[in-house]
């Protein structure tokens, strides 16, 4: 019985549990689709933030655009004239960037305000907002027109001005077609935006004009000069043989030109800074033709080395400098268009216009319109006028406006206000290039490339893909820049001077541009023994005095002379960076003749060359030196592995020393590896058997020829290619090289020669 009242009492517990079972169900669906539409209701409000925040953007993009378009501009202005002076790489990627957005931001502005009811909101100020649309569209083509300092990041992109006048008809177009959308409601506006408008398109064709200008196809045009076909030959020759067929006595008299001024006793002077900043402007359209790969007269050399001798060696680079600056300008700017009658006429009317502007809409009703676009338009016409006003001050204090104003009689004494502004903001001690020179040593570079999983993977791209991202690696990491010193500066002076002084015909001066270390181990009386170094292909000489030269500096007999010497040459070159003319050496410190300073002069000169050859090949003369540095700087690495750990470049040195190289290593591993390590090492052993003053007296010597020799090699718009990364000492070399008459591009020898028909009965 007890187990018969269990069963029923269980079945009514089961039973009785059915009822709450379909509750909790219940309770489940009803808690799953509360769920279902509380995620619908955040979806729904996310969506509706979504969409408030895109009515947000829709309604600031424009403004926000426009502003983002004035910094820009405002930030290229200030910034865009830096990098001749500056190798920093982070700035030239600001700059890069700031230049390419600058354009993007603008064109992409002006096509939003070319749509329909952009800034048009469902407020009170909504139909308002549509007639600033025509007062907002030519401060884009404003900023289209670019800043005065700089026009073009490289050289490449004056070679697309038809795109950028393709660009100005086109975005001139769409500005009309927002002005039409417009009308007639923006009335009111007319005269301000009409104003901006011719303003914008006045600054975007100056721009246009100066690309064109600058491309390497007009620039060398513009420096052709007219056919000459010279004397009339046939009719002389004519009335000479029928005076001779006359019976008449008919002879030729060659009358000689006006010799040269070939004085080298030349007593150096110091000449007034404005007289080098006219001197450096009228040098200036004559020696550019040599970024364009043009000649150069005989009569040009003349003028140019009579000068040159008269002046102390830091004039002679500021000379140089200055020159190298105004062609900078030329290339990267607006100077070639807004430095002459013309563009000053349109810089008065480009700064009349925003402020004009800014008279009439402060006088117009800005009920229609909301605050904020109120105060977007005051901010770009202020804008405007910064802009206009500061551009006009750089013009104004520039050595192109100084020069022009010399000329004239009538504006002496405004030539010597701009001189003192130019002296103030730009004085005479003050670099017009970035003074500095990069450094890459081949011994340091083996001691610190180790082999890990990222330089290997940086290898394997470049190597099996062609991805040359080991190259751009090694660049960041091994390479650095120091001031180039006055030592160094004086060296290269004292040569060329030398070289000038020692020529005696066209021939003479175009040979001493093919010397690269020749004529110096001639005259040390060296060149038996050591002629065969430089008388090799150019990188290959590179290498070996590049690695014998450390070798050297590392052995030196003096340690204390040469680290004495290293140290105030980087004391010297930090000066020189600083511009802190009060401790610079100056052109008759005889202290700078001291050989202690040689061993490090001479390595700054090697590391330089090296870095050429290495991260610049297309600065110097076509050749393998690439693979001939992978290829010695792998047995360098291998030649390291071998004995102990050497981590001190002097070790590494003193290892290298020790190798026994009496035997030609060619000899004994064949040609296939162009690795010229122990030939190196061979050089380094009989360098080291000279007395040590004129071991580093030749050593420095052979470096300086060599530097030259690089520099006239180089093709002019290689050169002019580096003026924007903040300049190259090979560049300024370059240039002193050609005004001391030095290269090949004087090809004209003489001049029409002064023959008279001389007739007698």
């Amino acid at each position: 019985m007890a187990s018969g009242d269990d069963e029923p009492t269980t079945c009514q517990r089961v039973n009785g549990d059915l009822p709450p079972l379909e509750s909790s169900s219940a309770s489940a669906s009803d808690s799953g689709q509360s769920r279902a539409a509380a995620a619908a209701a955040d979806d729904e409000r996310r969506g509706g933030q979504m969409a408030g925040l895109r009515r947000l953007w829709g309604e600031w993009e424009i403004r926000v655009l426009l502003l983002s378009s004035l910094s820009l501009q405002v930030f290229l202005l200030f910034t865009g004239g830096l990098r001749k002076r500056n190798v920093a790489a982070w700035l030239h990627f600001m700059l890069w960037l700031a230049y390419l957005l600058a354009d993007s931001i603008a064109i992409y502005a002006l096509g939003n305000l070319s749509q329909n009811q952009k800034l048009c909101s469902n407020g009170p100020h909504g139909g308002g907002d549509m007639h600033l649309l025509v007062f907002w569209a030519p401060f884009l083509i404003l900023h289209l027109g670019g800043q005065d300092t700089i026009t073009a990041f490289a050289i490449e992109d004056n070679e697309l001005w038809l795109r950028h006048l393709l660009s100005l008809v086109s975005q001139i177009a769409l500005a009309l077609y927002v002005y039409w959308k417009s009308r007639p409601s923006a009335a009111g506006l007319l005269v301000p935006a009409i104003l901006m408008f011719v303003s914008g398109v006045v600054k975007y064709g100056e721009r246009t004009w100066a690309l064109k200008s600058a491309s390497m196809s007009s620039l060398r045009s513009s420096m052709l000069t007219r056919p000459d076909p010279g004397p009339n030959y046939a009719k002389f020759m004519e009335e000479y043989h029928s005076s001779k067929e006359a019976g008449l006595h008919a002879e030729i008299v060659i009358v000689p030109e006006r010799p040269p001024d070939d004085n080298i006793h030349v007593q150096e002077e110091h000449m007034e800074y404005g007289e080098l900043v006219v001197k450096a402007h009228r040098f200036f359209h004559t020696f550019r033709r040599l970024f364009v790969d043009l000649i150069l007269s005989f009569q040009d050399r003349t003028d140019s080395l009579a000068f040159f001798r008269r002046l102390q060696r830091d004039q002679a680079y500021k000379v140089v400098e200055i020159e190298l600056l105004l062609m900078y300008e030329s290339l990267h700017s607006k100077s070639s268009v807004i430095h002459g009658p013309t563009g000053r006429y349109l810089r008065i009317f480009t700064l009349a216009a925003p402020v004009l502007s800014l008279i009439v809409f402060s006088g117009t009703d800005k009920a229609p319109y909301k605050p904020v676009d109120v105060a977007v338009s005051y901010v770009l016409l202020g804008g405007a006028i910064f802009l206009e006003i500061y551009a006009i001050l750089l013009m104004a204090i520039s050595p192109w406006s100084f020069a022009d104003l010399r000329k004239k009689d009538k504006c002496l004494p405004v030539a010597s206000g701009v001189f003192r502004a130019v002296s103030y903001f730009l004085p005479e001690a003050r670099p017009r290039w970035s003074n500095q020179m990069a450094q890459y040593n081949l011994i340091h570079y083996c001691l610190k490339d180790k082999p890990t999983w990222l330089t290997g993977a940086l290898e394997k791209l470049e190597w099996d893909y062609n991805v040359r991202v080991k190259t751009i690696w090694d660049s960041i990491w091994y390479t650095h820049h120091i001031g180039v010193s006055m030592v160094l500066k004086q060296l290269v002076f004292k040569q060329l001077k030398e070289k000038a002084n020692s020529t005696a015909d066209p021939m003479s001066y175009r040979r001493f541009g093919d010397h690269r270390g020749q004529w110096f181990l001639h005259r040390m009386g060296c060149y038996q023994e050591l002629g065969a170094s430089v008388e090799v292909e150019f990188d290959e000489s590179i290498i070996l005095w590049h690695i014998a030269t450390d070798l050297c500096f590392y052995d030196d007999d003096d340690d204390d002379g040469r680290d004495a010497g290293e140290r105030k040459l980087k004391r010297w070159s930090s000066c020189c960076f600083c511009s802190c003319s009060d401790h610079a050496p100056t052109a008759d410190d005889s202290h700078l003749n001291d050989v202690s300073h040689l061993p490090a002069a001479s390595r700054e000169i090697s590391n330089y060359m090296l870095f050429l050859l290495v991260m610049r090949p297309f600065m110097l003369t076509a050749s393998i030196g690439q693979i001939r540095f992978g290829d010695t700087c792998a047995e360098t690495k291998n030649f390291f592995l071998r004995g102990d750990e050497l981590g001190a470049a002097r070790k590494a040195a003193e290892a290298l020393t020790k190798v026994k190289t009496e035997i030609n290593p060619r000899e004994v591993k064949g040609d296939r590896s162009k690795s010229v390590l122990f030939d190196a090492c061979r050089l380094a052993e009989q360098l080291r058997r000279l007395e040590r003053r004129k071991r580093w007296r030749l050593v420095a010597g052979v470096w300086v020829e060599m530097l030259c020799y690089a520099a006239g090699k180089c093709r002019g718009n290689f050169h002019a290619k580096q003026l924007s990364q903040g300049g190259e000492l090979l560049t300024v070399v370059w240039l002193l090289m050609a005004h001391f008459g030095m290269g090949d591009q004087y090809r004209v020898e003489a001049g029409h020669a002064r023959a008279k028909l001389i007739i007698e009965n």
